[in-house]
């Protein structure tokens, strides 16, 4: 399969309503797709061997989208045939009094992965120019001096994000970014699976719904990540 089509040039800027979320590529139907899950399965398994006995490289796969878009199914298929000892998952979320007495990268800092190891972030640092910035009553809620919390706080951020990541790529980290597209109309009814069946209503939550108020919001916010943090080191 042919992924140069889903790679993002570096400062490209982009519209996702370019992008259909109903795209499957050069599978013909979800049966070719498992078996070709099955397949690579297998092949990253291999990989992760000999990953971990070689101890000079880390892996951290970033995993970004709105909600119900499947970034907890991806990890759970995708991963599936990874040894445990060797895989690190992380969700983050609404950061404790500790983390916001930090710089806001220092949580993530603390659940890197080790030499020889993948680490999994389901949502990650890139939060803090998404959520942060459709909500910017959080930003109030930082104890960052008033000084630091000007317009020009996002740029700033895109900026400690490139830093960081060549930063980790020049000392052995391979990062991989996904962002998971999906329609608005699609999400609505993945909610409406979630609240009509009582095997999957632990995953419906009511601010999920309130988040969805903000869709355009968050499309104007994925967009300026990416333009600004797809880079030949770590490209989404």
């Amino acid at each position: 399969m042919n992924l140069t089509p889903f790679l993002l040039q570096s400062g490209r800027k982009i519209s996702l309503a370019d992008y259909d979320p109903g795209h499957t590529g050069d599978f013909p139907n979800k049966r070719a797709a498992k078996q070709k899950l099955a397949e690579d399965t297998q092949r990253l398994r291999s990989l992760q061997d000999v990953l971990y006995a070689h101890n000079r490289y880390s892996l951290l796969v970033i995993f970004q989208a709105m909600d119900a878009a499947g970034k907890d199914s991806a990890v759970k298929h995708v991963m599936s045939g990874v040894n445990p000892q060797g895989c690190q998952v992380f969700s983050f979320k609404q950061p404790s009094a500790e983390e916001l007495d930090h710089d806001f990268m220092w949580r993530y800092a603390q659940r890197l992965p080790e030499r020889g190891r993948i680490g999994i972030f389901n949502r990650s640092y890139y939060e803090e120019t998404l959520v942060v910035r459709v909500h910017p009553e959080i930003l109030k809620r930082q104890n960052i001096p008033d000084a630091l919390k000007g317009e020009a706080i996002w740029q700033e951020r895109f900026e400690t994000y490139n830093q960081f990541e060549r930063h980790l790529y020049r000392n052995g980290t391979i990062i991989l970014k996904f962002f998971l597209h999906l329609s608005k109309r699609e999400q609505s009814q993945r909610f409406l699976d979630r609240i009509n069946r009582p095997e999957k209503n632990w995953k419906f939550s009511a601010n999920d719904m309130h988040e969805r108020r903000f869709w355009d919001e968050y499309m104007r916010a994925f967009e300026a990540v990416f333009e600004h943090t797809s880079t030949p080191w770590a490209p989404w």
